[in-house]
């Protein structure tokens, strides 16, 4: 199982449909939110040199907004 992890916040709504798209194929992930936690925004900060959101990580591989393509290809979700 890949290790898939979002950086988010409430008010995103590309960070809503990523999620919404890693429920509908359940996909188990870390949601972290950068408005709220500190820590994990500077992380999030450090890691993508960005503030945007969402900020997803799939094993080590980074995406910076919602690339459904890219997720799939990277989650090897078929069409």
């Amino acid at each position: 199982m890949k290790n898939v992890t979002i950086y988010s916040t409430p008010s995103c709504h590309f960070c809503h449909a990523t999620k919404e798209f890693f429920k509908e194929h359940s996909i188990v992930f870390n949601d972290y939110n950068v408005s709220e936690d500190s820590a994990k925004r500077d992380e999030m900060i450090q890691k993508s040199g960005q503030m945007g959101v969402p900020v997803i990580f799939v094993d080590n591989e980074m995406v910076i907004g919602f690339d459904e393509p890219k997720l799939r290809k990277l989650l090897e979700i078929k069409n």
